[in-house]
């Protein structure tokens, strides 16, 4: 009775079916190669860091350049205090004033006026003033309070006659008085540019005595070269466009 128990046991197992071992794997296809793609690959990443070190080469070339401090009025010349020296990225389309060609810089005349923190270009300036038609450029010589202690190059000013004899040439020069201010009046120009400002230096400053030099309409300039020849002229600052 065993023996026949362990026979039929031993069938039903052979019955079963055989089961696949638990590491073995499937079989796959073959991966397929593109050697095209990644040598284009290849070749962005190249191109790529040859732009940047490109970019990075030209950032680099910068060049000493001159640079105003202040405003520079039409037909004025800059002087060392009105300049610094900036570094810009070098561009042949931009004529830029380098450094080493301020002295040259300082023998020319604006041509129109230059306003504070500009980066001086070439054509900004000339041999000559570059006067706008119709003006004229007139120097006044002033005693202590005859001007504005704080007064500057680009300043807006009303110029006067001043002295014991204000009227009397006031009637004598005609319309450059009575036409700014009206009848009896001493005013000669109601606004006129200071293109520029004397040095003060020397004697000056013990004097207290400027000279300054007016950018004027050329209709007016007569009187004014008049009053200033005799010492009888005075400048308030005005606001200015």
């Amino acid at each position: 009775m065993k023996i026949q128990e362990r026979t039929g046991a031993g069938a039903g197992r052979s019955a079963v079916p055989a089961q696949p071992a638990v590491g073995d794997r499937l079989p796959t296809a073959p991966r397929e190669r593109k050697p095209a793609l990644a040598a284009l690959a290849v070749l962005l990443i190249l191109v790529g860091a040859l732009g940047a070190t490109m970019l990075v080469l030209q950032a680099g070339h910068r060049i000493e350049v001159v640079k105003v401090t202040k405003d520079i009025p039409v037909g004025a010349s800059v002087t060392s205090s009105d300049v610094t020296s900036v570094m810009v990225a070098a561009d042949d389309s931009i004529h830029y004033v380098r450094w080493e060609q301020l002295g040259a810089l300082k023998t020319l005349k604006a041509r129109t006026t230059i306003f504070k923190d500009t980066v001086v270009m070439g054509e900004m300036f000339g041999a000559k003033s570059g006067l706008p038609d119709g003006k004229a450029l007139v120097g006044v010589s002033l005693k202590e309070g005859q001007y504005p202690r704080d007064i500057k190059d680009g300043d807006m000013v009303a110029v006067y006659r001043v002295g014991d004899n204000a009227s009397s040439s006031n009637s004598v020069s005609g319309a450059a008085g009575s036409s700014a201010g009206g009848g009896g009046s001493n005013l000669i120009v109601d606004k006129a540019r200071v293109s520029s400002k004397g040095d003060n230096s020397g004697a000056t400053v013990s004097s207290g005595n400027m000279s300054l030099t007016l950018l004027v309409d050329h209709s007016e300039a007569a009187a004014v070269a008049q009053a200033a020849s005799a010492g009888s002229v005075a400048v308030v600052v005005v606001p200015g466009d």
